[in-house]
C-alpha cells in the first residue's frame, strides 16, 4: 500500500522541545484509511474491532538519535519480533520523513519523523455499555465500565472511552475527560462537552471542594471501624507499574470503612494451605478465605494509592494482578512490608509472570504488556492473520478485564452537586448471604469524622490515580 506525503500542518505530530523554527516540518505518512464509523462488533460479551490499517507517526526521541532504525524498532516496540520490522522496512511500510529508507541500518537523526504503517489488531474490551449518570449542556457524568482505557494508548485506539463515545455521538464530537481512572477500574468519570466546562471541573477535582468515594472487594476480614492509613508511597518500577509503602515515598492518606464481610461457607478458618506448591519463601501457598466489601476515601491522590494501602494493611483487592499475587509477594501478600531489601526479588518475579501465572489479568495491565507478551505463547490460537501474518491470540476472559475497584461517588463539598452509582455486582451479597445492597450514610467514608482523624483541612494534592 502506497504512503502519501501529507502537507497539512494539522496532520503533524507535536514538535519536540528542541524544534527547528528555521525549517518546515518534514512530511509524514498518513493513515491509508480512516474507518468511520469504527469497525466495532460484539461477540461473547466483548466489544471487538475489525483489524484495520493504521500509520503511527512520531518524531525522533533523544535516546534514538544516532541509532540504526531497525535497532530502534527491535528494542523499543517489542510487541512484534525484529524479523517483522526488518521486512516492514524493506517493504516500505516504515519510512522516514515520508520516504523509504535505503537500509535497515539507516541512522535516525534529530528532527526526523518516523512513520510505520501496519495492520492494527486491537485487544477486545468489555461489551458493557458506558452508563450515563447525568448529562447537561456542559458535562456528561458517566459510569465507566472496567476494562476500557480512557484515552487511545498503546494497543488501544477505537476501544477507548473517548472513541466509543465519539462513535455514538458523531465524528466531530470532542469528549474532554476531567478526571482519570485506570483501565482496570470502573466508576464515575466527568466528560466535558467544551473546553471551559472541562477546565472548571478539573480545577474542582484537583482542589479541596470535591470528595471521592471508592468501593472495593478485598481479601479476608477487614477490621471494623474507621481505619486511617498514612503510609507514604514510592514508585519502585514505572515499567512494571509497581508502587510500595516506603519511608522516603510521597505523603499518602486514605480512610477505609468496612461495609460488609462475607466469610467462607464451609468453615470459619480464613486460610487454607494448597498442597503441592510452595511460595518464594519455601512455604506452602495459603489460599485466603472470605472477603470484605470496603469503602475508601482517598485524602491524597497517589498512583495506586488505594491498592498499595490495602496491600500494606493485609487486605489487597481480591483480584489485583499485582498486589494480591502470592507468586510475587508470597503467602503474606506484602502485609506490613516497608523495607526495600526484597524489591529486586519482587520485580524479578513480577517481570516473569505470564506463562504459568493463573492471574491472566496481567496480560492486559497497561504497564506489563511488554513483559507478558514475551511469555503468552499459551494464548496463541495457532492461527495467523491472512493480511499481515501476525499471530492471533485467544480472547480474554471476563475476569481479566478489570479489578474489584469502583469509583462510586463524587460530590461537591459545597452541596452544588452529588453524583453516585449503585454498588457493582461483585459488591452485592453472594448467594446464601444477607448484606447491604446499597451504600448508607452510616457506612459512608464521606461521613467519617475527619476532624477526629486530624484530616479536616487536608487538601488532595493530585488527581486520584487508582
Amino acid at each position: 500500500m502506497a504512503l502519501v506525503p501529507s502537507p497539512p500542518r494539522d496532520k503533524y505530530p507535536p514538535l519536540p522541545d528542541d524544534k527547528f523554527p528555521w525549517k518546515e516540518p518534514p512530511p509524514v505518512a498518513i493513515t491509508p484509511c480512516d474507518p468511520w464509523p469504527p469497525p466495532y462488533y460484539l461477540e461473547d460479551g466483548l466489544r471487538k474491532v475489525t483489524p484495520y490499517h493504521y500509520t503511527y507517526n512520531t518524531y525522533c526521541k533523544q535516546r534514538w538519535r544516532g541509532r540504526e532504525i531497525l535497532d530502534i524498532f527491535a528494542s523499543e516496540f517489542r510487541d512484534r519480533p525484529a524479523e517483522y520490522y526488518e521486512q516492514a522496512i524493506i517493504d516500505g511500510r516504515v519510512v522516514v520523513n515520508g520516504k523509504p529508507v535505503p537500509s535497515t541500518k539507516t541512522i535516525i537523526n534529530n528532527g526526523d519523523v518516523i512513520s510505520h504503517t501496519l495492520h492494527r489488531h486491537e485487544p477486545p474490551c468489555t461489551a458493557q455499555p458506558i452508563g450515563i449518570v447525568h448529562e447537561d449542556n456542559d458535562m456528561i457524568v458517566i459510569n465507566k465500565p472496567a476494562g476500557m482505557p480512557v484515552h487511545p494508548a498503546g494497543r488501544y485506539n477505537f476501544n477507548s472511552i473517548i472513541e466509543i463515545m465519539r462513535a455514538d455521538r458523531g465524528y466531530g464530537w470532542n469528549p474532554l475527560p476531567c478526571n482519570r481512572l485506570d483501565r482496570l477500574t470502573s466508576g464515575i468519570m466527568f466528560i466535558g462537552k467544551h473546553k471551559q466546562a472541562a477546565e472548571d471541573m478539573s480545577a474542582q477535582i484537583r482542589g479541596r471542594t470535591v470528595k471521592k468515594e471508592y468501593i472495593t472487594r478485598v481479601v479476608g476480614e477487614f477490621p471494623e471501624g474507621e481505619i486511617l492509613c498514612e503510609k507514604p508511597i514510592l514508585q519502585i518500577s514505572p515499567k512494571l507499574g509497581l508502587n510500595r509503602v516506603r519511608a522516603n515515598g510521597k505523603e499518602a492518606k486514605t480512610v477505609f470503612k468496612r461495609l460488609a464481610y462475607y466469610p467462607p461457607k464451609d468453615d470459619g478458618n480464613n486460610t487454607q494451605e494448597q498442597e503441592g506448591e510452595k511460595g518464594p519463601d519455601g512455604q506452602p501457598w495459603k489460599k485466603l478465605r472470605g472477603y470484605s466489601i470496603v469503602r475508601c476515601f482517598p485524602v491524597t491522590g497517589r498512583t495506586h494509592q488505594l491498592r498499595v494501602h490495602l496491600q500494606f494493611l493485609g487486605h489487597p483487592i481480591s483480584n489485583d494482578p499485582i498486589y494480591a499475587n502470592q507468586r510475587v509477594f508470597g503467602p503474606s501478600l506484602g502485609r506490613g512490608q516497608s523495607e526495600d531489601e526484597d524489591d529486586e526479588d519482587i520485580m524479578s518475579r513480577l517481570s516473569r509472570m505470564g506463562k504459568e501465572e493463573v492471574a491472566d489479568a496481567v496480560a492486559y495491565h497497561d504497564e506489563m504488556v511488554d513483559a507478558y507478551n514475551k511469555r503468552k505463547a499459551e494464548r496463541m490460537t495457532g492461527e495467523k492473520c491472512k493480511v499481515c501474518d501476525t499471530d492471533l491470540y485467544s480472547d480474554p476472559g471476563v475476569h481479566e478485564l478489570g479489578i474489584y475497584l469502583h469509583a462510586r461517588r463524587y460530590r461537591c463539598e459545597e452541596g452544588k452537586w452529588d453524583y453516585q452509582t449503585g454498588l457493582p455486582d461483585w459488591a452485592l451479597p453472594p448467594p446464601g448471604y444477607e448484606g447491604p445492597t446499597e451504600g448508607t450514610e452510616e457506612s459512608d467514608p464521606l461521613a467519617v469524622d475527619l476532624k477526629k482523624l486530624g484530616l479536616e483541612d487536608e487538601e488532595p494534592k493530585e488527581k486520584v490515580e487508582t
